[in-house]
């Protein structure tokens, strides 16, 4: 924490600025948003910079805003990665199924495969670790041309065996809210079948759908050991997307179930 505060100490000095005119520029900020906690006063500058005291959320900010530091840089000197949220919500088990809040960041690096073995053939299956030659981190700028927004994302609740085992729980899901319509025919196959992410008055849910009337069914998967639902559509229920990638393990339902 006291490595935080030097440098924010160095950013000031860099910018040849004196605690007073920081406490002074503070102040104009916390005038702006008529809020006395954006406020650094003098002494709490040097309590920061000299004895490790963490400034709140709002004494943060104001200190980025001054030293134009990135806010989410500035937290991961205070040991907090915004980048790792999603990766450590899977340290807690949801039983119910939900979306998920977070969106596609540019900020900050991810690891990728920079270098695969030429010889590789996406057209078949392949054991994707042994082709890559080389990994490295890119920054999440170079994401964008992926289009991560065009996508939202949601979990499988640990206890929704409701499409199992073709989605096990713990599932994460990728939503392309654009398909919203819901098909009854045009698949030859439970794999080519639609997937839609749902909301109804009780929270959400993941299923194949097939439209009857004003009545939409949700159907199970045949092996979950579940009945199929039926609402009043839309009244009742309301198609947010339709589902257009999984990551998931294998075996959650299995260790699910063996926990019960």
């Amino acid at each position: 924490m006291e490595d935080a505060g030097q440098k924010l100490r160095r950013a000031r000095e860099r910018l040849n600025l004196r605690v007073r005119d920081v406490e002074e520029a503070s102040l104009k900020i916390a005038e702006k948003y008529h809020n006395d906690e954006f406020a650094v006063l003098i002494n709490r500058i040097s309590e920061i910079e000299n004895r490790g005291l963490v400034p709140s959320l709002y004494k943060l900010y104001s200190l980025c805003a001054i030293y134009r530091l990135d806010f989410h840089e500035v937290m991961e000197w205070y040991g907090i990665s915004v980048a790792r949220l999603p990766e450590d919500t899977l340290l807690v088990d949801i039983p119910e199924t939900h979306p998920i809040g977070f969106r596609p960041r540019t900020h900050g690096d991810v690891m990728l495969p920079l270098a695969l073995d030429p010889g590789v053939d996406l057209r078949r299956t392949t054991y994707l670790t042994r082709m890559i030659q080389r990994w490295g981190k890119l920054p999440l700028f170079f994401l964008e041309k992926l289009r991560l927004k065009e996508h939202h994302y949601a979990f499988i609740g640990t206890d929704d065996f409701f499409m199992y085992p073709l989605l096990q729980p713990g599932t994460f899901v990728m939503i392309d809210e654009t398909q919203r319509r819901v098909a009854n025919t045009g698949w030859t196959s439970e794999f080519e079948r639609p997937i839609y992410f749902l909301e109804h008055r009780q929270g959400y849910a993941c299923g194949w759908c097939s439209l009857v009337g004003d009545h939409l069914i949700l159907e199970p998967h045949p092996a979950s050991g579940c009945t199929p639902k039926v609402y009043v559509y839309p009244q009742e229920i309301d198609v947010i997307g339709q589902v257009a990638g999984v990551a998931m393990r294998f075996d959650q339902g299995r260790r699910r179930r063996q926990r019960s």
